[in-house]
């Protein structure tokens, strides 16, 4: 007599929340410490260790491009002529990598187990955190303090400035003070474009949060933080942050316009609207004035960009390795830096340039088609990272997120799809067994 017997295919081992928990929610701790720089590495390390006991690691499709500048990266190393910019190239390095564990992390943990409610919710509490940065900068803008890790570093390397920027934490930069100009905060970073590509970036992320809380109470918190934060926003005087959020709420909006998503629509203007009155009451255009008026970053970064198109001329395959003096002006920042592309053309070459530019459009081309809040909110975030690479750096921090932003909608439209693909799929029949005779 032949006996149905369904196949029961083994599960992969749940990926836990914890290291995603201890890094965002943690990050406080971890920038006390002076670890605010270093933690994205260093707890990527139990994400990797999880990851492979668990096995079946999946990839999206077209995650070859962030691949293969991986390799191209790692070859430019062949470039470098000095251990300083050994240390240096080590240490993004190693946050390319850890950012790539954190998106394979996220986009193979299962949904019921790392939902996105956890993630959104998560990603809100760290933009609570930046605002909490961003008063502590207003209110505190000279305080700074000396970290655990910083005592037990050596000195040859908090001589290096870098370093030290990492592990003693400042609470705003006061760099044009001497010239008249307003402090602008940049806790819990380590510097104040940093703290502008971050809030910009985790905005979408409490639109998102938003849409998948269910308590009216945390709902209301989180509605009356935005404005709340759009106060230090204002006067951190990020015109990166501006542009690039502002840009960012326009192409949700028309994308909720083109819907007829009336209602998330009717949102989108009313949080622009709060943000104009911010902006209107706060003296923020002569803040601006001051600003562009006493400051020459615009001609700085205009002249460091040349020279990195001057200069990648002569090394356009692997580029220099890492971020060099300027030849032209001993008072200018290294060249290769004051932006993402710009760091990885000079650092990596046009063909590293190529693949990591190509992996930004590709996530945000792929995720086009959101048909959830936490994924079209995902969507935006990427939009929006591709908007600053030309003028904010992406690392440590705000690598993570888009990377984290990426994998949430990926897997949200995998998995929509496979669940698609199975409901239309006709059942398969169950394999059966001779029983034997009693």
């Amino acid at each position: 007599m032949a006996v149905a017997v369904p196949r029961q295919l083994p599960r992969p081992r749940p990926l836990p929340r914890w290291p995603l928990l201890a890094l965002y929610l943690g990050f406080p701790l971890w920038w006390v410490l002076g670890l605010g720089g270093l933690v994205w590495p260093l707890l990527a390390v139990p994400m990797l260790l999880l990851l492979a006991v668990r096995g079946h690691v999946r990839v999206p499709r077209g995650f070859g491009l962030w691949f293969w500048f991986l390799a191209w990266m790692l070859g430019s190393g062949l470039q470098l002529d000095s251990g300083a910019r050994v240390i240096g190239w080590s240490y993004r390095a190693s946050l390319y990598l850890s950012a790539t564990v954190l998106f394979l992390y996220v986009y193979n943990a299962p949904r019921e187990r790392l939902p996105a409610r956890t993630l959104t919710l998560m990603l809100t509490a760290f933009w609570a955190l930046v605002v909490v940065g961003g008063y502590l900068g207003m209110l505190f803008p000279h305080a700074a303090f000396t970290t655990p890790v910083e005592r037990l570093m050596p000195q040859g390397l908090l001589a290096n400035s870098f370093v030290h920027a990492l592990v003693h934490p400042a609470f705003a930069q006061t760099a044009g003070a001497n010239l008249g100009l307003a402090s602008r905060p940049q806790a819990p970073f380590t510097y104040t474009n940093e703290w502008g590509g971050n809030f910009a970036l985790l905005v979408p992320m409490v639109f998102a949060a938003l849409s998948q809380v269910r308590s009216a109470g945390t709902k209301l918190l989180i509605t009356l933080l935005l404005p709340v934060g759009f106060v230090p926003a204002a006067l951190s005087l990020n015109r990166g942050l501006f542009l690039s959020l502002g840009a960012g709420l326009v192409y949700a909006a028309l994308r909720y316009a083109v819907r007829g998503r009336v209602k998330a629509l009717i949102g989108i203007t009313v949080v622009a609207a709060v943000a104009g009155a911010v902006f209107a009451v706060l003296p923020v255009k002569q803040l601006l004035e001051e600003r562009i008026a006493n400051s020459a970053t615009n001609q700085t970064r205009a002249a460091l960009y040349g020279e990195v198109v001057q200069r990648v001329e002569a090394s356009p395959l692997l580029g220099y390795g890492a971020p060099r003096p300027s030849g032209d002006s001993t008072g200018l920042p290294s060249v290769g830096t004051q932006g993402q592309f710009w760091m990885v053309l000079f650092s990596h070459g046009v063909p590293g340039a190529a693949l990591f530019v190509g992996w930004y459009l590709w996530a945000v081309w792929r995720t086009r088609k959101a048909l959830t809040p936490p994924w079209f909110w995902a969507h935006v975030t990427l939009f929006i990272a591709t908007l600053q690479l030309p003028y904010y750096g992406m690392l440590p921090s705000q690598l993570h997120t888009v990377m984290l932003a990426a994998a949430l909608a990926l897997r949200e439209q995998d998995d929509l799809a496979r669940r698609t693909a199975r409901a239309a799929a006709p059942p398969a029949r169950a394999p059966t067994v001779e029983a034997q005779p009693a």
